[in-house]
Order: C-alpha cells, then structure tokens, then sequence
C-alpha cells in the first residue's frame, strides 16, 4: 500500500511539475482537479483548509499545499516526493538556463508560453468558481469573498492578504453561523501530525531563522551568507510567487552578488517555466555558485515552508473542532475565496488574455475541463500546441 501511494504521488505531482504554468494560484487550480475532483485523496473543505493554513504561514503557498498534499497520501516519504516532483522541472530548467543564459532563448513573449497563461485563466476559473459553491454560497461568506477579493485589489500587498485573512476568521466567528445542521463531508480529511514531529520542525524553523537573521546581519561571507539570505527570503514572505521579487532583489543585488540586468533576466526566465516561482533562488545560486550554489538556494528557500507546513498541520488539527474557530474557518475559506478570485483577475487573466485568440484558447480548455473532464496536463499540452501556431 506504501508502495503504490508513493508511486501515485511521484506520477501525479511529475505530471504537475511538468505542466503547472501560471504561478500560484493557477497551482492550486490544477491541485483541486488532480487531487480533489479526479484522485479523491481528500473533501473540498479540507483542501479549503490546507490552503487557508497555507495563507497563514510564509513561505510558497502553493508549494506547501502540494507539500501537505503528499503527506497527506503516503506521509514524510510523500511530503518530500511531491515537492522533488513539483520542483524538480522548474529548478533544472532555470539552473540550466543561469549556466547558459546566452544560449538559454527562452522568453516569456514566445507563442507556447503565451497559449499555457491562456489554460491557466480556464483553470483558475474552474477552480474559484467551484469552491465559491461550497465556501462562499451564503449572503455572509459571499460578502466576506467579495469584499475580500475588492480590498486585496485595491491594496496589493502581501500585509493585505494576512491582514484580511485575519480579519475574514474574525468577522466569521462573531458573525456566521454554524454548519450544524450540515452532515459530515464524505472523503478523507487531512492526515495528522504528531505533536512530537511539529515541536521538533517548529524548533528548527526558529534555530534556522534566528540564525539566518544573525548571519545577515554580521560580517560572513561565502555560502553561509548566501543560504541565510535564502532562509531569510523563505521564512518571511507571505503568499510566495512574485511577492518573493523585492525581498530576493534586496537580499542578493544589493551586497554585489550578481547585477540586476542578471536578476531581471532571471525572473523573466522563471515567468516561462512551470511549477514554483520560488525555483527562480535555483537561478540566482547558479549564478553566484554554480551548480552547488544552485541546490542549496534550493534547499534553503524551501526549506521553511517545509517545516512550517510539519508543525501547521498540527495546530490546525488541535484546533479547528473548537465551534467558534469553525466559525471563523467559514469565514477564513470565503476570504481565500475571493482572494483567489481577486488573482485571477491580476495577474492570471491580464497577463493570460492579451487578445481575442488567447481568449478563444483559455475558453476552450476551460470547456475540455470542466463539461470533457479532460486532465490538466493535456489542457496544458493543447494550449501550449494552440499558443505555438496561433500566438
């Protein structure tokens, strides 16, 4: 049974790690279809609530569902499995390109790229519309999602996201009312984690940031200073993707590690390749150390998402019977709503719909997933073919 759990987290999270374009939020579209409406691992709220816990923490949100969702299917051995698999392309891809950026010619203008931003606008869509039927059907949840989904876009900050997150779970326990006449979901909930696993990764985030903090602010040099910068970057940005641009920018341009136009190509580069945006510190390692530079900016940006997400899981599970913190995961669940919302209007459809043949594509694949049930990755593999010829 481990066997063939851990084989289903290397196939599916593969196909993902191949296929995922579109950034974040486009992530967890293509995670609901796989792992919730296709594979049936686990309920629609439970996913709802990884990625509620996923907006509480830093660190890459994305990554961390995926991270939890491997756990959840075939434990530790599947944590790791599905964010090697979902990493894996992205990172070689830009490691590889950091090596030979004058021979790399990838650019986020060419027509493949272009059609695969087309399938992620279907697919986020997809999603957000059909976790607002379950999160956000009634007049509170969905003037929470609204509202939500209105302030962020006003107020595009990754503060905003926490601080309505926030705000969401406590308008929802004062105000909502409870699911009780609602019978239990059918499907899995989210595996457990012992307390003695979540102190242990709960301590070791701190021992790392609190080092990586001193590091920064001393005179090291070398690849210490180069792994507490990227331990700094990825314990202390809520909602990952592109948020993650200003703190790297700070943390590598500015003490001379590499010059910007370097910086500014990379991150044009990691806008055409699937999976994380937190890959693009694969880049910029490659460019100060090589390829060793390379695997441990990898290492280190990932590594305390990992061991929040460890000790998150916990606390979540401890917690979220007590009645008025149901409350506020009702209200919690209808801000992701329309934050999600909120992203797909910027930046997945403005940069996925630039005119009306991209308008055509993101239709199409959005009629092959939700009325053909076809797979993501063959949406994606149309989309990039139909990017190819028409865009």
């Amino acid at each position: 049974m481990r066997t063939t759990r851990l084989s289903e987290v290397f196939r599916s999270f593969g196909l993902l790690g191949l296929t995922s374009f579109g950034g974040p939020t486009a992530h967890l579209g293509y995670f609901r279809e796989e792992f919730v409406r296709r594979r049936a691992w686990l309920r629609e709220d439970s996913y709802a609530e990884l990625i509620a816990l996923s907006h509480f923490l830093p660190g890459p949100s994305s990554s961390q569902v995926g991270m939890a969702l491997g756990y959840h299917r075939a434990g530790y051995a599947g944590m790791f499995l599905a964010w090697l698999m979902f990493t894996l392309p992205s990172a070689v891809l830009l490691g590889v390109a950091a090596l030979l950026i004058d021979a790399a010619g990838l650019t986020t203008g060419q027509g493949w790229i272009a059609g695969l931003l087309a399938a992620a606008v279907a697919v986020v869509f997809h999603a957000v519309s059909g976790m607002a039927k379950n999160m956000a059907a009634g007049r509170g949840t969905a003037s929470i999602a609204v509202l939500s989904g209105v302030l962020v876009l006003l107020a595009p900050t990754p503060w905003t996201h926490l601080a309505l997150i926030l705000g969401a779970g406590i308008l929802g326990a004062l105000f909502l009312s409870p699911d009780t006449g609602k019978k239990e979901p059918e499907g899995e909930g989210i595996r457990q984690v012992s307390a003695r696993a979540a102190g242990l990764s709960l301590g070791l985030f701190l021992l790392l940031l609190g080092g990586a903090v001193f590091i920064g602010t001393s005179d090291a040099t070398g690849w210490v200073a180069q792994a507490a910068a990227f331990i700094q970057a990825g314990s202390l940005v809520f909602g990952g993707g592109h948020v993650v641009l200003p703190l790297l920018e700070q943390l590598m341009v500015a003490p001379g590690w590499l010059g910007l136009d370097e910086f500014l190509a990379g991150y044009s580069l990691a806008q055409g390749v699937p999976g994380p945006m937190f890959t693009f510190a694969t880049y910029l390692g490659a460019v100060i150390g090589g390829i060793g530079g390379a695997c441990l900016a990898t290492i280190a940006i990932f590594l305390p998402a990992a061991l929040l997400i460890i000790s998150g899981l916990h606390f979540w599970h401890r917690w979220r019977a007590l009645p008025w913190l149901r409350r506020a995961l009702q209200g919690v669940n209808a801000a992701v709503v329309g934050l999600l919302g909120a992203a797909l209007y910027d930046p997945v459809f403005t940069h996925g719909i630039t005119n009306l043949t991209s308008l055509a594509i993101a239709a199409f694949c959005w009629l092959g997933l939700a009325k053909w049930q076809n797979p993501p990755w063959l949406i994606a593999a149309g989309a990039a073919a139909a990017g190819g010829l028409l865009l």
